[in-house]
């Protein structure tokens, strides 16, 4: 499927009243300005004479290193920060990982635009072994991901899995440290940080299936600017779009957050999705797969698909793992 160039018609109505000044809201770790500079040099070619800043600020997502997402308030605490700035008039959008973004905005909010996607796949991270396969019993494998905890244990029960929190560069600095014998990364964020000879391995979705929106970027911005929507259109990437509303509608069906091991990864094939998704227990004893295509035109049609796999999978007994996690607890 081809990515669309143009901006729509509605866009050529907003470009007779173009942006003057812009701010960027963005959290402060190394990936997020680079992602948050990628989208101002994307503003800056379609608007050159608009003055484009960025508003740095550390969330509680960041300031909480010692203990899980799933413990102490899940994605949002990535984003409830830059939403403030926005509702206050600070900050016009924001630019986050879309695989961060809640399934749910809060009142007032929207998603406006998704751009193309990098690399959605894991990779494994290690100065020692170049696979999962060849790392022997009792290793310990770093990961901030129930999915990917869950996934892991499913297929090594043998190796030692332990959370791993923080930025980028942290994460790192700790395997570099010894603390880990390998660490579970999304490829994307080391790609776009020129990280990619970090990557030992990349961990293809059959193995380890990436979280809904892995990869791709999400502009979020206050409902109530709808001039706001049609300057950032010609940024939308059409394809990406489509795919992560499906992997979404997936996990938005089964309340998909930090607390749920849920992976929901779309792939095209011409102009058929291929929608693929699991739920399962962290410690990989249970899990429910499910998968289907369709021709997608439209983000109605890819939430169709997505609300069709999240089906099969409750069909398949997925509400008896997600009701065995609510009675669990955070893990």
């Amino acid at each position: 499927m081809q990515a669309p160039a143009q901006p729509s018609s509605s866009s050529a109505a907003a470009s007779r009243s173009m942006p003057h000044k812009l701010v960027i809201a963005s959290r402060e770790s190394r990936l997020a300005m680079w992602q948050a500079e990628h989208v101002r040099a994307a503003l800056q070619q379609y608007y050159p004479q608009c003055d484009v800043s960025i508003l740095g600020m550390t969330t509680r997502g960041d300031q909480i290193l010692d203990k899980t997402l799933s413990k102490v308030g899940g994605k949002g605490l990535f984003v409830k920060e830059l939403e403030v700035a926005m509702a206050e008039g600070r900050a016009d959008l924001a630019v986050h990982s879309l695989k961060d973004v809640p399934m749910e905005l809060p009142e007032g909010f929207a998603l406006t635009a998704v751009m193309e996607r990098e690399d959605p796949r894991d990779a494994l991270v290690s100065a020692q072994f170049a696979s999962l396969d060849e790392m022997p019993a009792g290793t310990v494998v770093g990961t901030s991901s129930l999915r990917r905890e869950a996934a892991l244990r499913s297929r090594y029960p043998d190796l030692v899995i332990k959370p791993l929190r923080g930025n980028l560069d942290t994460r790192l600095g700790k395997l570099d440290r010894g603390e880990y014998g390998a660490i579970i990364l999304a490829a994307a964020g080391l790609k776009r940080l020129g990280m990619g000879d970090r990557i030992r391995a990349l961990i293809e979705p059959d193995s380890s299936l990436p979280a809904a929106g892995q990869g791709a970027l999400g502009i979020e911005i206050r409902s109530d600017r709808p001039e706001l929507a049609e300057w950032l259109a010609p940024l939308n990437h059409v394809p990406t779009l489509l795919a992560v509303s499906a992997e979404r509608a997936v996990s938005r069906r089964l309340g998909g957050s930090c607390q749920v091991p849920l992976a929901a990864h779309a792939r095209w094939h011409g102009a058929t999705l291929q929608l693929d998704a699991f739920v399962a227990l962290p410690d990989g004893t249970r899990n429910v797969r499910a998968h289907a295509t369709a021709p997608v035109e439209s983000v109605l049609a890819a939430e169709q698909l997505g609300a069709a796999v999240a089906g099969d999978l409750l069909n398949q007994g997925a509400d008896a793992v997600l009701a065995a996690l609510s009675t669990a607890g955070p893990a």
